[in-house]
């Protein structure tokens, strides 16, 4: 950030009184331009015991699979950010079962909250955004062809549950300790 938003004057980044990080201030009204995460928010569709992916028509990650999930917009919930995101890029309605995933990704400042939902029919086509949108089951899953991890620990924690029959809330963070996209790191909070 440069400019003020309330005044347009030339922003210092320091840490204000009472506060323990640098935020970006603006010297002539005093504003404090607080920058905070990005919640993405997304479903995993559910159909059969097969789930609804939709391979990405934009970047990051062009052409490949990711489950339909982007940022929230203000004035909505997270679940109806995670129902609107599936009928924007997979033209799925969906009925939202409850919060599955909620994963930190500290490196890109976004915390992650995914749903289990239950697609409503089999009435769902590509959206602006996706090319193609397909249901698979644990062995058709596109694996190698994932757009990012947290889509990728899902599903994995997804098709564990599923074969247990006992669907669990899992919280954690995703870590990526080098430049490398494939090098991850997983904590999840136990308890």
């Amino acid at each position: 950030m440069k400019f003020c938003m309330q005044c347009g004057a030339a922003l210092t980044l320091l840490v204000p009184d009472g506060d323990n990080r640098p935020r970006h201030v603006c010297g002539s009204c005093g504003f404090i331009h607080y920058q905070n995460p990005k919640i993405v928010t997304g479903v995993i569709p559910e159909w059969e015991g097969r789930v609804l992916l939709c391979r990405r028509a934009i970047e990051p990650r062009q052409g490949l699979w990711t489950l339909p999930a982007g940022f929230m917009e203000n004035g909505e919930s997270s679940h109806e950010g995670a129902a609107r995101e599936a009928m924007e890029e997979a033209n799925a309605r969906i009925d939202i079962i409850g919060l599955y995933t909620l994963f930190n990704l500290t490196h890109i400042n976004q915390v992650y909250m995914l749903y289990r939902g239950q697609l409503v029919d089999l009435d769902f086509a590509p959206g602006e955004e996706s090319l193609e949108v397909a249901l698979f089951a644990r062995d058709e899953m596109p694996w190698e062809d994932l757009a990012f991890q947290v889509v990728r620990e899902t599903l994995n924690f997804y098709f564990q549950d599923q074969a247990s029959g006992n669907f669990v809330l899992r919280s954690g963070t995703i870590d990526r300790n080098s430049e490398d996209q494939r090098n991850y790191r997983m904590r999840l909070l136990e308890g």
